[in-house]
């Protein structure tokens, strides 16, 4: 399947900040469930960017916008063709060992009620345990954009039962690096016909196992990623895998918007 995608951040001051250093994670990679056919990410001074692949893979931009001024915008756009792989994303390249990802977060961490469910979904085969957990998170958290913010925690969003893709993705990971299985955080897009902003920019969790590399849950549609998905950039949690983390020297009071679009492209579409 072939997906376009537009991807815009926009950042607005009450007054102009004098230096910024921006780090972009907006790089999809090519593997084994996409292709990128083509991509662009456009912020001034991204000509001038040091480039990097961090200890998780992800290629990394770090970009300086010349100048003073009190509004910034970074627009990533570009066409990936994917596979339906049924969730497995394979032996991907990173530097780290799999090992890594089972280091706690202050996001991830997890309570009693989430070891109990954790538990309660062991089975003898890896695989069947995380298919089990994957169907206790949905089950057990509604999804409710209203329920939780950015630095919602894997607990309190468990304790209020429900909450946002990023809140199941922690969960998911909490839960299944206190069964000793190594998890990580993915961040990317999802198309989903008549929907924009919030919904296409997507989250999900990946679990490893010995004999398939790593393999896509998302607790909150109660799936493995489909054809539909397109992985972005993965980390320990959604701080380490956010396409955008920045700062400002000089600026006032911020506004941040985010529009993602989403669709699906015809062969030839730019």
């Amino acid at each position: 399947m072939l997906i376009a995608v537009h991807h815009r951040t926009a950042y607005r001051y009450s007054r102009a900040f004098n230096h910024s250093v921006q780090s972009l994670r907006l790089f999809p990679p090519s593997g084994q469930s996409q292709r990128v056919i083509e991509w662009h990410v456009d912020i001034p001074g991204i000509d001038q960017a040091a480039r990097y692949i961090d200890a998780f893979g992800n290629q990394v931009a770090l970009v300086t916008p010349p100048g003073s001024n009190d509004h910034l915008e970074i627009i990533a756009h570009g066409t990936i063709e994917t596979i339906d792989t049924a969730g497995v994303a394979g032996f991907t390249q990173e530097a780290v060992p799999p090992s890594v990802f089972l280091r706690p977060e202050r996001m991830t961490e997890t309570s009693s009620g989430i070891e109990s469910m954790a538990k309660a979904c062991q089975a003898p085969a890896r695989l069947t345990t995380l298919h089990n957990l994957l169907g206790a998170i949905h089950k057990t958290v509604a999804y409710d954009t209203q329920a939780t913010h950015a630095l919602t925690t894997a607990i309190e969003a468990f304790k209020a039962k429900r909450g946002v893709c990023q809140d199941h993705a922690h969960i998911f990971i909490g839960a299944a690096r206190i069964l000793g299985i190594p998890a990580r955080y993915v961040t990317g897009y999802l198309l989903v016909e008549g929907e924009t902003s919030s919904v296409a920019h997507h989250a999900w969790a990946e679990a490893y196992v010995d004999e398939l590399g790593w393999i896509g849950f998302d607790a909150a549609n109660g799936v493995s990623p489909t054809e539909r998905y397109v992985r972005l950039a993965v980390g320990l949690d959604a701080v380490t895998a956010a396409p955008v983390r920045g700062n400002m020297r000089g600026a006032g009071e911020e506004k941040l918007t985010v529009e993602v679009v989403v669709d699906a492209a015809h062969s030839g579409q730019q």
